[in-house]
C-alpha cells in the first residue's frame, strides 16, 4: 500500500523560503514519477510540479517557474520541493502524489504553507 507523508510547511513572510519533503513507502520510489499538487482555501487541487525518473524532466506551473525547484533522493525515498520568493498566492496545502503532470491527491495528510506578513 502506497503511503506518502508530506512535511516542511509553515508560516513564512512574503519573499521567504521553505523546503517541503514527501517520504514515500509501499512503492519502488526510484521507478515512480512524482508530482506536487496544492489546494488553496476554497479552491480545487492545482498541479504545481512533476519530476521524472532519476530527476529528469522537471516541469513547473508557470507561476512558480524560477522560484520552485523539485528534486528527489531515491536512496531516501523522498521527494522535495524547494520554494523561494514565496508569495501570498502560494498559500495552500501541498500534497505529493505518484504520477507525472497529474492533479490528484496522493492520500497523504498534506502540509500547510501560509505566506503572510
Amino acid at each position: 500500500q502506497v503511503q506518502l507523508v508530506e512535511s516542511g510547511g509553515g508560516l513564512v513572510q512574503p519573499g521567504g523560503s521553505l523546503t517541503l519533503a514527501c517520504e514515500a513507502s509501499g512503492i519502488t520510489f526510484s521507478e515512480a514519477l512524482m508530482t506536487w499538487v496544492r489546494q488553496a482555501p476554497g479552491e480545487g487541487l492545482e498541479w504545481v510540479s512533476s519530476i521524472g525518473l532519476s530527476g529528469r524532466l522537471p516541469m513547473y506551473k508557470e507561476s512558480v517557474k524560477g522560484r520552485f525547484t523539485i528534486s528527489r533522493d531515491d536512496a531516501k525515498n523522498t521527494l522535495y520541493l524547494q520554494m523561494n520568493s514565496l508569495k501570498p498566492e502560494d498559500t495552500a496545502v501541498y500534497y505529493c502524489t505518484e504520477g507525472y503532470l497529474v492533479t490528484s491527491p496522493g492520500g497523504g495528510p498534506g502540509t500547510q504553507v501560509t505566506v503572510s506578513s
